[in-house]
């Protein structure tokens, strides 16, 4: 008769014999362990620990032991049976690869001639062969039929395979997004079924223009929704691939072009200002600066100065231009690059300004309403989403000061030199910003400016900010006589709900020796600037304008969580790939 030992606390199931050296941990897994045929002939000695003695196990002890072995029997008899069913599936598959490699695949020269299409062209040729080219965006096995939808930039088209069309090697190995040329009938999807465009393609000759890589390199093995947001950005070139990235860069393109006809329908004319500046504009601190042929030029911070110069040749203008703010901030609605649509505008007044901002973006988004491509698009990344409705709140900075008070929405406090005030948390142990009500002169916070935004619910035109707040060439407002208290100007930034500021504008000094005593205040050198005081010596005029950011508008038309999922590829601090 043979003996197995259990210690429950040294012994190891896994690795362990069952002698003395190598005992067992469970009661269970030596008897699961015991060949049927020597249950009869083995007893078992179990004990706690090291410290005790061996004995035999209880009636209790062994009746559960015998029933959790059991379960460890069904396992093993499971484990086995997937093991062998993976086999089976890895020989089937062999055999198929085997056998595909016999057949080859050949276009039916007494077929119809196909008709080479995009897939947004297909609709017209139902009951018609085409030809479509495109990239494998899905892929569904169905006993000897393969379901594929195509993807070609232009729209997505189902496919199915069949036959010897599915019996090639090709048709075996195909992965996603290998691209391909599909050849076969347009035929309407049957009653009940469903597929993009309401046709699908049966295909009769096909061939792999781009194979892609299975395993490890597979493209969803690379790439999933669980991704790290680093990964994403690393990956950005196969993120684009996806249906909501190519959906919300489809819909900026289709913003662009509806902002553009905005703009020719109020008589703006479009130009195309320089990125390469030896000037500033917003401020000298988030400059990206270079050598340019030996003189020191900078990227722009934005066309404004530049689209000045052109109203008096062509009128009122706009521009669609890079802007670059060498700002190292991280919020969710920053980027270090970023598409910058400027307007000018000439002979108003600063009513009229806002006026126009706001008339400019409700045709704009009308635009898009009224198109069903379009429509469609912004109801699939923003289902909720209405077009804003007229006229927009207008607030002044004084008010909004007053506002955040009311609503008990406070700042963090600073020190003379900007620094943030903090007192440590009792409960936490944490240091906390010591917060503080606003005051006359503080420069609103993005967070205060959200939750403003967000309890209205609706646009508002922000306006009136103080001189010290604003950059050196906008047009103070006029005081009222005795009145007291900081100079405003005719300032104005346009907040939507969940985004915060799209839209800052303002009227611009028309004054020269005005703009002379801004520069010498700011101290700007005025001698790089000729060509904009020039302004103001030749026929000057009451004029303002305006830049929206174009990725925070579409945040704010998609509901996407941050800009840079509203960008080609984004640049924001320590991220210029790829």
């Amino acid at each position: 008769m043979s003996t197995i030992y259990i210690d429950q606390t040294s012994g190891v199931d896994a690795s362990g014999n069952g002698t003395v050296d190598q005992p067992y941990q469970s009661l269970a897994f030596a008897l699961f362990s015991t060949p049927p045929t020597e249950a009869e002939t083995t007893q078992y000695q179990i004990r706690k620990d090291a410290d005790a003695a061996y004995d035999v196990p209880t009636q209790s002890a062994t009746k559960k032991a015998k029933k959790d072995a059991q379960g460890l029997e069904k396992k093993r008899l499971k484990a086995q049976a997937e093991e062998r069913e993976l086999k089976e599936k890895a020989e089937k598959r062999e055999r198929r690869l085997q056998e595909s490699k016999k057949i080859v695949l050949t276009e039916d020269s007494s077929l119809p001639k196909p008709v080479k299409s995009k897939i947004v062209k297909l609709e017209s040729l139902c009951g018609q062969r085409a030809r479509v080219s495109g990239w494998v965006h899905r892929r569904r096995d169905q006993q000897e039929i393969t379901f594929i939808v195509l993807r070609d930039g232009t729209g997505y088209l189902q496919a199915v395979l069949t036959g010897d069309a599915n019996k090639t090697y090709d048709a075996v190995t195909l992965q996603l997004e290998a691209s391909v040329e599909l050849t076969g009938t347009l035929k309407a999807v049957p009653e009940g079924q469903r597929a993009p465009g309401g046709h699908e393609l049966v295909v009769d000759y096909w061939r792999v223009l781009g194979a892609a890589p299975g395993a490890e390199e597979a493209f969803t093995n690379r790439l999933n929704e669980q991704s790290d947001p680093s990964i994403l950005a690393d990956l950005r070139h196969l993120v684009l691939r996806g249906e909501t990235a190519s959906s919300v860069l489809r819909l900026r393109a289709a913003l662009l072009s509806a902002f553009r006809q905005s703009y020719a329908d109020n008589d703006l004319l479009e130009v195309t200002p320089p990125c390469l500046v030896q000037t500033q504009v917003e401020g000298g601190a988030t400059l990206f600066k270079f050598d340019y042929y030996g003189q020191p030029a900078f990227l722009t911070q934005s066309s404004q100065l530049y689209l000045e110069t052109c109203l008096p040749s062509l009128g009122d203008v706009f521009c669609v231009q890079e802007s670059f703010r060498a700002e190292n901030s991280h919020t969710r609605r920053h980027l270090s690059e970023y598409t910058h649509l400027e307007a000018e505008l000439a002979f108003i007044t600063f009513d009229d300004l806002m006026t126009h901002i706001e008339a400019i973006i409700c045709e704009t988004v009308d635009k898009l309403l009224v198109n069903p491509a379009t429509a469609a698009l912004i109801k699939t990344l923003n289902p909720h989403f209405k077009a804003p409705s007229r006229p927009f709140m207008r607030m002044s900075y004084a008010s909004a000061i007053a506002w955040l008070n009311e609503h008990k929405i406070q700042r963090p406090a600073e020190d003379a030199d900007g620094n943030v005030i903090t007192k440590k948390d009792e409960e936490t142990g944490k240091d906390e910003p010591v917060m503080v009500d606003h005051e006359i002169g503080d420069d609103i916070a993005e967070a205060a400016e959200r939750q403003m935004t967000d309890i209205i619910a609706a646009p508002i035109f922000l306006y009136g900010f103080p001189a010290e707040l604003k950059a050196f060439y906008m047009q103070k407002m006029p005081k009222q006589e005795g009145e007291q208290g900081p100079v405003y100007t005719e300032s104005c930034d346009l907040l939507m709900p969940g985004v915060g500021e799209i839209v800052g504008g303002s009227m611009r000094i028309a004054d020269m020796e005005e703009l002379l005593a801004a520069y010498k205040r700011e101290g700007i050198d005025p001698a790089p600037y000729y060509w904009f005081t020039d302004q103001r010596k030749y026929g000057t005029c009451q004029h303002g304008g305006y830049g929206l950011g174009v990725e925070r508008f579409l945040a704010w038309l998609a509901n996407r969580f941050t800009v840079r999922e509203c960008s080609l590829y984004p640049r924001w601090p320590g991220r210029a790939t790829p």
